[in-house]
């Protein structure tokens, strides 16, 4: 956890001055867990937070609400609040339905993208090949992660459906968040040659219009990521029972 953040309340309503507060806090602990400084299960304390931040209680606890309806964290009455476990089920089926998401909206992207977005996406999968190269394990991890997102968002923008975008830039912060908490400490680090020659494909089949192969290949890339996580983790990562507290599958 960062320590060397802070905020402090300027003049004016309250109220506002809480919700502009609960906002950037929100940012900064949502990049948090999507990066995995947090363990699946681990307990947030709102004191040792208010503290970080330097704030009240209450804008500490506007961020934890919005995190929770995102499904980062579970605010347990009387208890407490704790980053969410998923159960292995209910990651495996995620991974299936984000991946069906991702090549609808590819398929679209295939027939509506440009000339300059194609540039645009083979500009960022450059620095994803100039990663491997990389002998620092969480380099590699961040940086994918980074600019995986950014690939993706590319994609997103070619579609020009602003819903679809919408709804899939959410669900990856729920991949970020799977996957740094189920897998290893470096997620992805040892996988970037198969995740290169991935969005390499789905660049050849947007390039050629083919929104066949560009749902074909981009369901592949993301559905692929579950068994990435048995590899690096082993087996148990999303195949074993569930701890105590688990959300059900």
């Amino acid at each position: 956890m960062t320590g060397d953040f802070e905020l402090r309340p300027g003049l004016g309503d309250a109220r506002s001055s809480s919700v502009r507060l609960g906002s950037m806090i929100y940012v900064q602990i949502k990049e948090q867990l999507l990066e995995g400084a947090y363990a699946a299960g681990e307990r947030l304390q709102v004191e040792a937070l208010k503290s970080q931040f330097q704030v009240s209680k209450q804008p500490v606890m506007e961020a934890l609400r919005r995190l929770s309806g995102e499904g980062l964290v579970d605010i347990i009455p009387q208890v407490g609040c704790e980053v969410c476990r998923y159960s292995p089920q209910e990651v495996v089926d995620f991974f299936r339905f984000f991946a069906g998401m991702e090549g609808i909206l590819a398929e679209v992207a295939a027939d509506r993208r440009t000339e300059a977005q194609l540039q645009q996406l083979e500009q960022v999968e450059s620095l994803i090949a100039d990663l491997r190269a990389d002998a620092d394990a969480d380099r590699r991890s961040h940086g994918y992660r980074v600019h995986n997102r950014q690939f993706h968002a590319i994609v997103h923008e070619m579609s020009r459906s602003t819903i679809m975008a919408a709804t899939c830039e959410r669900m990856f912060d729920l991949s970020d968040f799977l996957i740094n908490t189920t897998g290893t400490h470096t997620p992805l680090s040892d996988a970037l040659d198969g995740r290169h020659a991935d969005h390499e494909r789905i660049i050849a089949a947007l390039r050629s219009h083919d929104g066949a192969a560009a749902r074909r290949e981009i369901e592949r890339h993301i559905s692929g990521t579950v068994d990435i996580i048995r590899l690096e983790a082993g087996p148990s990562a999303v195949d074993k029972k569930p701890p105590n507290g688990a959300r059900p599958a």
